[in-house]
């Protein structure tokens, strides 16, 4: 390809992106419903003569703001997480240096412009395809950089599940990146230039790959399912809901301002044993999760939204939703209220050497307290969940993730600078 070919193809790609800031916001939307127009054509054709971005290459998550993107944003339809540990000998020095680099990458690429440097390309033809890229630290990264007396007290260790069969080597780890994309091209060209940018001061611990439905997918709207065939999320809390913010994100004036705005993230690998839960008749599913696969509504009636009745008993005298559902035993009224916002990806890593499907969960969860969100619900599962029997947890990590950064910041600015 000649030179003059390829300023050609970038003015093209550069005016097809011109769409986003005509018809971001309706992108934004469209996408936030998750319905079949997500793929409406916003024009006839580009003003080069091609065809315009659809909403969903066109749809642009900003970078910057009160919160990191990634959390609240809708679910997308290829995702990658991955984990980092700073190289030997790395310090505060090149940590301020690589979330530079990495802070100034992720904003051209959500954008949807070239990284530069040696960009390979994979995403050229493409918009934003609502890519979010989201940056955490753990527990190990605080000693790492000599910043101990600012690790939060959130961040303490995880307890031990009887469910855990925990694989250190994709378990923790110093920092951590969520990608997430309507395309799997852009989310493999973020996943790459994120391991290019890390250069020498960090190496990769673990890095796991995950799905979703794509937009567009259902005639309606309407909310996902997992591995399990099971409709997956509807008791998640609204960012319209009284009180999200404060269940999600970390209030001002805390005992580590630099947190302020950001959350927690819990990541856990969850393998479903899905050969024995196929197995089971539609009816003992159904009464192991407490909910109708057919449409998510509780087994008390309704639809999906409908609050299951706790106290309602069948004719013979037993609880209509059993004692052990998974609805029941995860419902905030049953863990004093707490709440937390789940944000998965699928996963297959192809069959295991015992012919069985190695794929399931990767599931993230993010509250303003670990603490209160997510243990103790884990715990009260642990104890009787009859979704227990089905499930395995092989990895697990919880990543302090900072509020987003302002003009002219870095993501983690406030911690390394302060």
């Amino acid at each position: 390809m000649s030179d003059s070919d390829s300023d050609n193809l970038e003015i093209s790609r550069r005016r097809l992106l011109g769409t986003v800031g005509a018809a971001g916001a309706a992108g934004l939307a469209l996408g936030g419903a998750g319905g079949a127009a997500g793929y409406a054509v916003l024009g006839d054709g580009g003003d080069d003569g091609g065809p315009a971005l659809t909403t969903v290459g066109s749809a642009r998550v900003p970078f910057r703001g009160a919160h990191q993107a990634g959390i609240t944003q809708p679910s997308q339809a290829c995702g990658h997480l991955v984990a980092f540990d700073l190289a030997p000998g790395a310090g505060r020095k090149e940590a301020v240096a690589l979330m530079r680099r990495w802070s100034r990458v992720a904003e051209l690429l959500m954008a949807g412009e070239p990284a530069g440097g040696s960009d390979g390309g994979v995403a050229r033809d493409a918009g934003p395809c609502s890519l979010t890229v989201t940056f955490g630290f753990g527990a190990s990264f605080f000693d790492r950089t000599g910043l101990a007396a600012r690790r939060p007290a959130q961040l303490e260790p995880l307890p031990a599940f009887s469910s855990d069969r925990l694989d250190p080597k994709r378990s923790d780890g110093d920092l951590w990146v969520q990608i997430g994309a309507d395309d799997a091209l852009v989310a493999f060209h973020a996943l790459r230039t994120v391991q290019r940018e890390a250069g020498a001061a960090a190496k990769v611990r673990w890095q796991m790959n995950g799905f979703n439905r794509s937009p567009g997918a259902t005639a309606h709207p309407m909310t996902a399912r997992n591995l399990m065939g099971q409709v997956d999320g509807t008791g998640n809390p609204k960012p319209t809901d009284p009180g999200f913010d404060g269940h999600v994100f970390v209030a001002p004036g805390g005992d580590q301002p630099w947190m302020a705005g950001g959350s927690y993230a819990v990541v856990r690998r969850i393998r479903m044993l899905l050969d024995d839960w196929e197995k089971l008749p539609l009816k003992d599913q159904e009464a192991v999760i407490g909910r109708r696969k057919s449409d998510g509504a509780p087994l008390t009636g309704g639809t999906e939204t409908t609050e299951p009745d706790l106290d309602k008993r069948g004719p013979d005298g037993k609880p209509v939703i059993p004692a052990d559902a998974h609805a029941r035993i995860s419902a905030p009224e049953q863990n004093g209220g707490a709440t937390m916002l789940r944000r998965p990806f699928s996963y297959h890593d192809g069959i295991g050497p015992d012919g069985t499907p190695d794929a399931g969960l990767l599931f993230i969860c993010w509250q303003a307290d670990p603490r209160k969100g997510f243990v103790p619900v884990q715990r009260k599962l642990d104890r009787g969940d009859a979704l227990s029997r089905f499930i395995r947890h092989e990895s697990s990590a919880l990543f302090a993730v900072p509020g987003g950064p302002a003009d002219g910041e870095y993501v983690g600015q406030r911690l390394l600078e302060a």
